[in-house]
């Protein structure tokens, strides 16, 4: 635990023994520079285990050749604790192209080359070089999506459970706290890494000779049986049965509910006991009250790129409900809201606004999404039960509380805090949430907005944003005649700015001039194109892997080819004079001809200028 002297968690073997410590309790290993900010995990579940009157010391960003860094902190007595970072490291790496990143938000100065690739992996073979018997607990963002046989885009091939490949001892996936402390609790206790496989939240690989304990979950709201995927070696060959093994996954994703689930691996068993239950306020409350300094470890002499985003920035819950194929929330952080109470998040605000540096602004007051603070089932009896994928698609199911009453009183409350003048609202808005409350847009454009407001309608095709499982795009068009109206009665000329998602599955270039069209019609030009990046897990890179949609097990066609995800990025940035041979190849690809010349609704002219000329042929001077 942090010393008088020492305000942060022991991070080099100098503070270690500055601690007193003969040998620390956990050491957690993280891909992540060690920022003590609660939107940092290594930060996070440090600062909970240490609240619980563990030792632990962070490793962040170790040299990797060879086991000296984890030696020189010296040999935990209960166990390590590995993650990639607040990010799977592919991803992290690696562009939707495949081309590696120049900058790692995570790393000080932004530099690369500060992780490797596959970082859990490699950071839990060298906690066994270090100390072998030591028991090596893998967890996070990577070690989660990647719990099961997976789909690796940038390999391109599907890869086996994360235990195997990294032969770590247990995998806590999903939300950490309440997994890692029963953890650490057992071991401290004398209890075996082996005793607990019974735990919510747990993945493990049984021995060839071991027997598939039986046990059972007296909280679930289900007949505790099995499931059992289809193996590692039938979903590598047959994309069906990955398919099938996708659907199974994503059916037991409520903790109230899910069953466990096996997956054969060779002569070997992965077990991914049910999720977590999802925290109490209490238990959430107790995660953020620590006593966080809020800064990058002094350390670094540079500044960590995404503390700077973050650093003034306020968590008030976690999950989503959306249900979104392309996105790892509800995987991840579960699809139950997970809300802070009005006191803690108010107190975290206080402790922002006196931190050094602080120049008034809260850069955002949110989560996943920021309008479903303390949404969640109006009847717990059926939240028990329920297993539909997505409670707000394809319409807001009829017992979700959707007031945003509580979420008006908090950001009210909020801006009264002393040292603050202003709190944005800069987390993603859920339009169709939104769009029926006249109250929270009016506060929202009142107060919270600095001028442009984020959304993300993510298509317009009904095709698309279907086997997105977002909303019909007429959602948009009406949230942004409500906002604009709200913003013209406090005074405001306010804008938004819709993301857009180029190469879903299901996006093919009809449905990308469709896109351009209403991009045109609407005055967008968006600066920035999100392309899709198939995330190990998630039910769109199973249809893009695949070519089916594992919920119906339909044909879902998508663009795999360079070529062709650089014309549907072209496609939505059809105004820049660069993109105007690729756009012109889209249009007439896709028999809409029609679009290229000088009327009002054609998206490029008739004649290739002079950016285009330049970038096709780079050797032509510019005239």
């Amino acid at each position: 635990m942090a010393s008088r002297s020492n305000p942060f968690l022991p991070a080099t073997p100098e503070e270690v023994r500055e601690a007193g410590w003969d040998a620390p309790d956990i050491v957690f290993v993280s891909g992540d520079a060690y920022v003590d900010h609660p939107s940092f995990a290594a930060a996070l579940l440090g600062r909970a285990l240490a609240a619980a009157g563990f030792r632990v010391a962070i490793l962040p960003q170790p040299r990797w050749d060879n086991a000296d860094a984890w030696r020189a902190m010296g040999r935990p007595k209960l166990f390590y604790a590995v993650s990639a970072g607040n990010m799977d490291s592919m991803i992290n790496h690696y562009t939707a192209n495949r081309k590696r990143r120049g900058e790692d938000a995570y790393s000080p100065g932004g530099r690369i080359e500060l992780r490797p690739d596959r970082a859990t992996n490699v950071y839990a073979q060298r906690c066994r070089e270090a100390f072998p018997g030591v028991p090596v607990v893998i967890g996070g963002v990577e070690a989660s999506l990647r719990r099961v046989a997976h789909y690796d885009y940038w390999s391109d091939t599907v890869r086996p459970g994360m235990l195997v490949s990294s032969k770590a001892d247990l995998c806590g996936y999903g939300i950490g706290e309440a997994c890692i402390l029963a953890i650490a609790t057992r071991l401290r206790d004398g209890e075996t890494i082996k005793d607990l496989r019974d735990l919510r939240g747990v993945a493990y690989l049984l021995g060839k000779n071991e027997v598939l304990p039986d046990h059972r979950w007296e909280d679930a709201h289900c007949d505790n049986r099995t499931r059992e995927l289809p193996s590692f070696e039938e979903v590598k060959t047959d994309l069906k049965r990955f398919a099938v093994a996708t659907r199974l996954v994503h059916q037991e994703t409520n903790p109230l509910n899910a069953r466990r689930l096996t997956q054969a691996h060779g002569d070997r068993l992965l077990v991914v006991n049910p999720p977590s239950l999802a925290m109490s306020e209490e238990e959430i409350d107790r995660a953020y009250d620590q006593p966080y300094t809020r800064q990058t470890h002094p350390q670094y002499k540079d500044p960590v790129p995404a503390h700077a985003m973050i650093r003034d920035s306020v968590t008030i819950m976690r999950g989503c409900f959306g249900g979104c194929t392309f996105c790892s929330i509800t995987l991840h952080q579960g699809r139950a809201i997970q809300s802070r109470s009005e006191r803690s998040v108010l107190e975290e605000v206080e402790k922002a606004a006196a931190t050094p540096g602080f120049k008034g602004t809260i850069s955002d007051l949110g989560g996943p999404t920021a309008n479903m603070y303390r949404m969640r089932c109006a009847d717990p009896d059926v939240e028990a039960i329920c297993r539909r994928p997505s409670c707000v698609h394809p319409t807001v199911c009829k017992l979700l509380d959707t007031d945003h009453g509580p979420t008006v009183s908090l950001m009210r409350k909020a801006r009264e805090v002393k040292g603050v003048k202003r709190v944005h609202v800069a987390s993603g808005i859920r339009m169709d949430l939104a769009r029926e409350d006249d109250e929270y847009l009016e506060e929202l454009a009142a107060h919270h907005v600095g001028g442009h407001l984020k959304v993300a309608p993510e298509h317009v095709s009904p095709k698309v944003l279907d086997l997105m499982k977002k909303p019909a795009h007429n959602t948009f068009d009406e949230f942004a005649e409500n906002f604009n109206a709200a913003s013209k009665r406090v005074g405001k000329e306010q804008y938004l700015v819709p993301y857009f998602i180029a190469g879903h599955p299901g996006s093919e270039v009809h449905e990308m001039i469709e896109l351009a069209i209403f991009l045109k019609a609407r005055g967008y030009r968006p600066r920035q194109v999100q392309d899709f990046i198939p995330a190990p897990m998630d039910v769109a890179t199973c249809m893009y892997h695949t070519g089916l949609d594992p919920m119906t097990m339909k044909p879902v066609t998508t663009v795999k080819k360079l070529k062709d995800r650089k014309q549907q990025r072209a496609l939505m940035q059809y105004f820049a004079p660069e993109n105007w041979f690729e756009v012109r190849d889209a249009l007439r690809e896709g028999g809409r001809e029609d679009l290229i010349g000088s009327g009002p609704e054609c998206l490029i002219p008739a004649n290739p200028p002079k950016e285009a000329r330049q970038r096709a042929n780079p050797r032509t001077k510019p005239s």
